[in-house]
């Protein structure tokens, strides 16, 4: 008879070690944490700039939004074996919630600034080859401030103090290229041509042969961002555009005779005892130049008619080739997918969590929750693609994947993990965590 007491640990966050799997394979981690220039004395580091991060987003990735949480997870053998150290051993405790904020305290201005480069590079280098096409979606999202947070304002269209972060996504794969916070005034066109050329830049040095496409709603369409893609052939842009006393007019005509055809339509549905028709859309093209833009762009008008009534809206674009139908319909509402990827950062990860008094500090915290959408994304597109879990929200996959107990035991030479005999997921686990491990990392970039 053999009697055994070392029973092990257990832990509810399985998601910690698939989460370090995938950061291996990506080494975004270890590129963010290079962006960062250590000020501390070596005299006094338990803990490096990587582990202190891959920590950080590891608890925003498996939904620990806040620093204090830390002080319990620090002996949590999941997160101290996802950043190799031994997880029942006492003196191998990661870092408590006062070493995050002396780290969110202490950066400087230029690290935030590598670190927002440092998101492009790991974009840049999550493409094997340079993509043909691109989409480069920019938006705006609100984040509510509760205190005294240096530079929160008042923004009048939210009707609340702010921060108004810009996240930029690749429309067509969903990846995070950057974000930026910002302060919750409303943005000039020269602040957004500013950033939005620094990022194009970066990609054009990588990807000189890439089409991109600029796709952003009213307030992106400004001659400063106009101006950007007239000096590249491969750049163009796809903004929409408020109406106006010169342009409403001209949408008239195609509103009288979509207000007809309705009219034609909702008849014969009636006089067929059939449902009518929600809505009536014509599309058409006119050349069109406010007195601040550059030159004459091509603009669509879409002529909707409704029961509700009339609602005619305008695309200013630089692409000439599609039909104004699908100009508008197929390549314009698509933009409304980056609210979805702008909602799972924000809202799954957490990353309107500003609560610092420090703008710099608070930035950091942006990035957590932007670096652990990228490993989520990562975790969805290379070893998930084939699985129901495929196209999860990041919240999905935080409650069906990550959030499961495993039970650590720790032996001289070894470290076993137990799943629950009885886990829905144990077969996708087991492969999942076969391909991350034995996958080799891809040659850096």
């Amino acid at each position: 008879m053999r009697a055994d007491f070392n029973g092990g640990a257990m832990s509810s966050d399985f998601g910690a070690l698939l989460l370090q799997g995938v950061d291996r394979q990506t080494g975004l981690i270890e590129r963010l944490a290079s962006a960062i220039e250590d000020w501390r004395h070596p005299s006094y580091i338990d803990h490096s700039l990587t582990d202190l991060l891959r920590q950080r987003i590891f608890q925003s990735a498996c939904g620990y939004a806040d620093g204090n949480d830390a002080n319990s997870l620090r002996h949590d053998p999941a997160f101290k074996l996802a950043l190799g150290r031994a997880p029942l051993d006492a003196d191998t405790a990661l870092a408590s919630a006062p070493t995050f904020s002396r780290l969110e305290n202490g950066l400087s201005r230029k690290d935030i600034y590598r670190l927002a480069q440092a998101f492009v590079d790991a974009f840049i280098a999550s493409y094997a080859s340079p993509p043909p096409v691109m989409v480069l979606d920019m938006d705006h999202s609100e984040d509510r401030t509760h205190g005294q947070q240096e530079l929160a304002f008042y923004n009048r269209h939210y009707g609340s103090h702010c921060y108004l972060p810009l996240f930029l996504f690749e429309g067509l794969s969903g990846k995070l290229i950057t974000a930026v916070l910002r302060p919750g005034k409303r943005p000039t066109g020269r602040e957004n041509a500013a950033i939005i050329g620094r990022v194009l830049r970066r990609l054009r040095q990588a990807w000189p042969d890439t089409h991109i496409v600029l796709r952003g709603d009213g307030h992106f369409a400004n001659p400063a961002l106009m101006a950007l893609c007239d000096g590249d052939d491969q750049l163009d842009f796809l903004f929409g555009l408020a109406g106006n006393s010169a342009l409403t007019p001209r949408a008239e005509p195609l509103l009288a005779r979509a207000r007809t055809l309705h009219e034609q339509c909702c008849e014969n549905a009636r006089r067929l005892q059939q449902t009518t028709p929600a809505a009536t859309r014509l599309y058409d093209n006119v050349a069109y130049q406010a007195g601040s833009w550059p030159a004459a762009y091509r603009v669509v008008l879409k002529a909707e008619v409704m029961s509700l009534g009339d609602n005619p809206r305008f695309v200013v674009t630089s692409l000439t080739e599609p039909t104004a139908e699908a100009l508008y319909r197929d390549l314009y509402c698509a933009r409304g997918q980056d609210e979805n990827y702008i909602k799972a950062v924000k809202n799954d990860l957490a990353s309107d969590r500003t609560s610092d008094h420090g703008f710099i500090a608070n930035h950091l915290r942006l990035f957590y929750a932007c670096a652990a959408y990228n490993l989520i994304h990562s975790l969805r597109e290379h070893t998930l693609c084939h699985t129901e879990l495929a196209k999860a929200q990041p919240m999905t996959l935080i409650l069906k994947l990550f959030k499961l107990a495993v039970r650590v035991v720790q032996y001289k030479d070894r470290i076993k993990l137990h799943l629950p005999s009885r886990c829905p997921m144990k077969g996708l686990l087991h492969r999942v965590t076969e391909l991350m491990y034995l996958a080799r990392p891809p040659t850096p970039a």
